[in-house]
């Protein structure tokens, strides 16, 4: 970026440092136009051996003397002493929030230079890195806008499983998450409607997969990511991912003879109504409005049929009878020996609740994907998948409705982290000699599964809490982070907001993180399309970025000059 005359270059003091503190922040004196300067801007205050990084998140306009300020200054003095006074007693102020600081050590070239890299060869000293900050500058210490050096030292420089995620605002230097830490622990992307989280998520997969940095699942809900699709807003043709990689995606359509956009998947998904566990149907009570009597009709079922107890449900009758003669020779009509009536009698559980439990059932029984025998093993050609080095995308094609990806998520994770589980401790007892491969599951509509009322069920909230042990995370997209289970949000190491206009969402992103107060305002002034707040586990320290542009330039980025272009100008109108 070019300056001005007025404005400073990366390498010119913006200002000095004139308080704060350790808890509350530092305050800066600034002899730049506050112009210049935005909140959420990454800058280092230089403070003799040391380096400390932080951000902006207040300005504030300040004076000398109220006096200055009368509008009649310009009467009573000539312009030139009247500009003077304005430029003496006139100033700005801005809050920086410390985050990190950094030995580094004496003037290069200097006798107390060479003895310090010395200490360090000879261990006597631990080589300089970032830590937390644990002290303050001196008073009147310089502060600059951060320059491309600082970027990398703090967020990595180019190399191994670095991934740009986006670039400062000011001056464009680029920010890396590293995806090694990144699928350590489970993450978040959020965001209002229309800020453009899926074509985020699309970015974050594609560095997932080309890097290799883990194997992943994602439930696609929307068919949005394995194949090309058309905005419908500005009819220009959004690239998928398996467009991009071919064979390392494998795309599974649920149901048989499923298409996606117009293509065949790899696989239908046809799912034994045997794996279906009566877990699984009470965390559908909200969606089937079940009753308090369910869990005691399944458990009557399971006793009686055992895994074969929904295929034996779906073929009784509700309300059909016969007729009974008894030894009198009196006719009457009794429930069919095929009827649920029948049934409940027999194990003695309430004729009216398993009657009404039948009929709730009924839209599990006509699910087409539910079969009572499959012909192939789909869970276990998924499982073989990810083992191998693939990342599958479920695409949910024509069955789009809540109760199909409730039921149908839960029950895949659920079989998967049995899976994982069950290969980590094979590998920690010794039998097998590496470990599982990092799973990353991917959960669009997040709130409808881990929201307070079934976080508990579900097995989404147990990857959350305990799988990072097995392997296993979650990356959960969501609009509306409130509603998620307080429990499940304080376990996500990495965040990723974009724009929120409502207060309890911003809240609910920022739980949990220090100096929180002090990122409110600067998540809420975010850019509604092009920028985004780093938070977390893979990222040293927050930051405002402007988000990646999913177009034809970050696949070339990517994949290198071959990659196949994909349209002139795309997504311009997306805000990307």
């Amino acid at each position: 970026m070019n300056a001005s005359p007025q404005q400073p270059t990366i390498h010119d003091s913006i200002g000095k440092v004139v308080g704060g503190s350790l808890q509350e922040g530092f305050i800066v004196r600034l002899h730049v136009p506050p112009q210049h300067v935005q909140e959420g801007t990454f800058v280092v205050v230089e403070s003799g051996d040391y380096l400390f990084y932080g951000l902006v998140t207040d300005l504030r306009l300040g004076t000398t003397n109220e006096r200055v300020l009368d509008e009649q200054i310009g009467e009573r003095f000539t312009p030139a002493l009247g500009n003077m006074l304005q430029e003496q007693m006139l100033y700005a102020n801005l809050a920086i929030y410390p985050v990190l600081m950094l030995e580094r050590g004496p003037a290069p070239g200097t006798p107390e230079y060479e003895r310090f890299m010395a200490e360090i060869e000879r261990g006597e000293r631990e080589e300089p890195r970032p830590k937390p900050i644990k002290t303050i500058p001196s008073h009147l210490a310089d502060v600059r806008l951060a320059t491309e050096g600082d970027i990398a030292e703090i967020f990595g420089k180019e190399g191994g499983k670095r991934f740009v995620i986006g670039h400062t605002r000011e001056q464009g230097h680029a920010v890396r998450i590293d995806l090694e830490k990144f699928v350590q622990r489970s993450a978040g992307i959020f965001g209002a409607t229309g800020t453009g989280k899926s074509f985020l998520t699309r970015i974050l997969l594609a560095g997932l997969i080309h890097h290799d940095a883990a194997a992943t699942l994602v439930f696609d809900m929307h068919n949005e990511y394995a194949y090309d699709d058309v905005a419908s807003d500005t009819n220009q043709r959004i690239v998928g991912l398996h467009t991009k990689f071919g064979n390392k995606v494998f795309v599974v359509g649920l149901g048989k003879n499923a298409t996606i956009r117009g293509q065949r998947p790899d696989l239908d998904l046809l799912i034994s109504q045997q794996d279906i566990e009566p877990d699984d149907i009470l965390l559908l009570s909200r969606t089937l409005n079940l009753r308090d009597t369910t869990p005691t009709t399944l458990h009557a079922l399971y006793s009686s049929f055992g895994d074969r107890w929904l295929t034996e449900f779906s073929k009784m009758k509700v309300g059909k009878t016969i007729e009974e003669t008894d030894e009198s020779g009196k006719t009457r009509r009794v429930p069919a020996p095929d009827s649920v009536a029948h049934w409940a009698q027999e194990v003695g559980t309430n004729t009216m609740a398993a009657e009404g439990l039948h009929n709730k059932l009924r839209r599990i029984f006509d699910r087409a994907y539910l079969v009572a025998e499959a012909a192939t093993e789909g869970l276990q050609q998924i499982i073989a998948a990810l083992e191998n080095g693939r990342h599958v995308i479920l695409s949910f094609g024509d069955y789009d409705t809540e109760l199909d990806y409730l039921l149908v998520t839960n029950l895949l994770t659920r079989k998967i982290r049995e899976h994982w589980v069950k290969r980590t401790d094979t590998y920690r007892t010794g039998k097998e000699q590496t470990p599982p491969r990092p799973l990353v599951v991917v959960i669009e509509e997040a709130h409808k599964l881990l929201n307070r009322e079934m976080a508990a069920q579900t097995t989404f909230s147990t990857i959350a809490r305990e799988l990072r042990k097995y392997y296993v995370t979650l990356l959960i997209i969501d609009q509306r982070p409130s509603q998620i289970y307080d429990e499940v949000m304080s376990q996500l190491g990495t965040r990723i907001s974009g724009w929120l206009g409502d207060e309890e969402d911003i809240r609910a992103v920022l739980s949990g993180l220090s100096g929180r107060d002090k990122l409110r305002g600067m998540l809420s002034r975010l850019q509604e399309k092009e920028e985004v707040l780093l938070l977390g586990w893979s990222v040293p320290m927050p930051l405002p970025v402007k988000s990646r542009r999913y177009d034809d330039q970050f696949w070339k980025d990517l994949l290198g000059q071959k990659a196949a272009a994909f349209g002139d100008d795309p997504l311009k109108a997306l805000g990307f």
